[in-house]
């Protein structure tokens, strides 16, 4: 099973790139056969970039999950702190065998009709 998350083009960029090991998510889907996290590029992109494999996700509190993964982290400290502001638990999905796509893809081409707020099973 696939999803599809709607990630900002600044980090969905350092994840291709390799210097992000970790999607951060104050909520995550609830199904557990997702294997595959397909990335859509917010605005400006607003194109379905590539997609990764799930390499495990951490759920655990905020400073803790820091401690796990700030080092590959791809994002300063502040604006991980200021992500998880107010919440007990986090989560922290595992980059693995990244995928960029040759052509970027509009989300009408996957009968997609507007971009997730958080994610959309595909």
């Amino acid at each position: 099973m696939k999803v599809l998350l709607s990630i900002k083009p600044e980090f969905a960029l350092k994840i291709f790139e390799g210097s992000k090991k970790y999607e951060y998510r104050r909520n995550i889907f609830k199904r557990t056969d997702v294997t595959t996290i397909v990335v859509y590029a917010s605005e400006p992109i607003k194109k379905v970039i590539g997609e990764f494999e799930i390499g495990g996700i951490i759920h655990e509190n905020p400073l803790i999950l820091w401690e796990q993964t700030g080092e590959h982290a791809g994002i300063s400290k502040d604006l991980f702190m200021n992500y998880f502001k107010d919440k007990n638990i986090g989560y922290a999905i595992k980059i693995k065998n990244t995928k960029p796509y040759d052509t970027p893809t509009l989300l009408n081409k996957l009968m997609i009709t507007y971009p997730p707020q958080s994610f959309i099973y595909l």
